[in-house]
């Protein structure tokens, strides 16, 4: 089966076909950055970072492109209740979420434009709309028409006149819709500003994320991506922007991912129930958060509470478990069992690329490597050599680094080390001359210590956990 692609646009699956053949120009919508950024970014960042991985393992060229919204009223706000300067408040988000992202084993995107650094762009743009009748002045605020552009609406469904009829928008006598929507904004009193034909003044939030792929992608993206709180009014107006900007279709696939749920409500800022990014690293591994979002699926959402992140604790250590070395002084298996091992290795390789031709179905891509992992542990256990377990190793690995997980964390080597094999090795006498009871309490002590042992037929090994 080819790659299939659920659009937000089409509202169904279709078959994934670039502009360029193998080459992906995606564009993801980034943090407005005037506060610590919270696990539900995570979420997103860490969706297309999946995306992308599969898109390489599959041959595709992936130019990515991440925005930083760097100038905002949010950013304005905080900044003169804070009183620092808006632009070294937002370089120091920017650098914090820089480490998150690689703290979190997220590739780092091809560009990341900022809004401060592509003004030019931003200003031809709206020029051009401008000339185009798509746009208009007024004292020094420039808006879009957005009755100019018929198909308006079509991303998230809505309707002119029903938004028009159910509108809350405060009266702008300036405007000459209700609904049109700001491109340019004139500059207030102490606020950061740019020249521009229509005065000084800064751009308004949808206009910079047209401005930006256009200048590093150029007129027509293969995907479009970001949260699906995004869709309206973000996503909806940089397709208007754009597409009467060009003439040509802005994006051939938009791709959204659900919203992270804390006790049954989206997590946000405005709600002040966050869970910042760098309080969940310092309790629980990344791969965690990343096991989390792959067994949900990225158009669902996500529920985040101390079950769910316990369970995908538990099942990053049962994907680790499966590349520990063969037990000591192991026998090796059958060529019947080894041929049964390979077997589900070929299996397992197919099961997780039709899964995630299916819409990046990385839910069913994970279920076929746990089933990898207990055919490899079942075969450790049987007496299987590091020789016989290398290949369902490495395809392990390999696929599991494509869904972006480390199951190889480099470990410090600890003083203790000999002392815990001597142990290990008094246990295993104990074992032999089956004195149970004292065995268990060697095993046990040695867990409260942070060392799990694991028998098997042919000895017993250990790590830290």
């Amino acid at each position: 089966m080819s790659l299939q692609v659920y659009s937000t646009l089409s509202r169904k699956k279709e078959p994934f076909e670039t502009i360029e053949p193998k080459r992906v120009r995606l564009y993801v919508c980034g943090p407005t950055v005037y506060d610590k950024a919270h696990v539900g970014h995570a979420m997103s960042a860490l969706v297309f970072d999946i995306i992308r991985r599969y898109l390489q393992y599959r041959g595709y060229e992936v130019k990515h492109v991440m925005n930083y919204t760097d100038v905002d009223d949010k950013i304005i706000n905080r900044a003169n209740k804070l009183g620092c300067d808006p632009f070294e408040l937002a370089e120091t988000y920017i650098q914090q979420y820089a480490q998150h992202l690689k703290d979190l084993n997220i590739l780092p995107a091809t560009v990341n434009p900022r809004a401060t650094r592509e003004m030019d762009e931003i200003l031809k743009l709206i020029s051009d709309l401008i000339a185009k009748g798509y746009a208009y002045e007024a004292g020094g605020d420039v808006y879009y028409r957005v009755e100019k552009k018929a198909d308006y609406g079509k991303l998230s469904g809505r309707k002119l006149d029903d938004m028009r009829a159910g509108a809350r928008i405060e009266v702008d006598e300036r405007k000459e819709n209700p609904l049109d929507f700001a491109l340019w904004k004139a500059a207030k009193e102490g606020e950061p500003a740019w020249d521009s034909p229509w005065g000084k003044g800064r751009p308004g939030w949808h206009i910079e994320c047209s401005a930006m792929s256009g200048a590093h992608l150029g007129e027509q993206i293969d995907i479009h991506g970001g949260g699906n709180d995004l869709i309206f009014p973000h996503h909806e107006n940089e397709i208007a922007q754009s597409e009467a900007h060009t003439g040509k279709q802005f994006a051939r696939y938009w791709i959204h991912n659900g919203m992270l749920q804390l006790s049954g409500e989206k997590m946000s800022k405005s709600l002040g129930n966050l869970i910042t990014i760098e309080d969940f690293l310092a309790s629980h591994p990344a791969d965690a958060l990343r096991l989390m979002v792959l067994n949900s699926g990225y158009r669902n959402p996500l529920t985040f509470n101390d079950e769910v992140i316990g369970q995908a604790e538990k099942a990053l250590e049962r994907l680790q478990s499966a590349l520990k070395p063969a037990a000591p002084g192991a026998a090796g298996i059958s060529p019947e069992a080894l041929k049964a091992l390979d077997e589900q290795t070929t299996t397992t390789r197919a099961g997780f690329e039709s899964s995630m031709d299916d819409d990046f179905n990385s839910a069913g891509a994970l279920g076929y490597l746990f089933e990898l992992v207990r055919v490899i542990n079942q075969a450790r256990a049987d007496g299987a050599t590091d020789e016989q377990l290398k290949s369902a190793q490495d395809v392990l690995e390999e696929l599991s680094g494509v869904l972006g997980l480390r199951l190889r964390l480099e470990k410090e080597s600890h003083a203790a080390d000999a002392f815990v094999d001597l142990l290990v090795e008094v246990r295993q006498d104990v074992r032999q001359a089956k004195l149970w009871e004292l065995s268990d309490k060697i095993r046990d002590r040695l867990a409260a210590m942070g060392v799990q042992v694991e028998d098997a037929k042919s000895g017993s090994t250990w790590f830290w956990k």
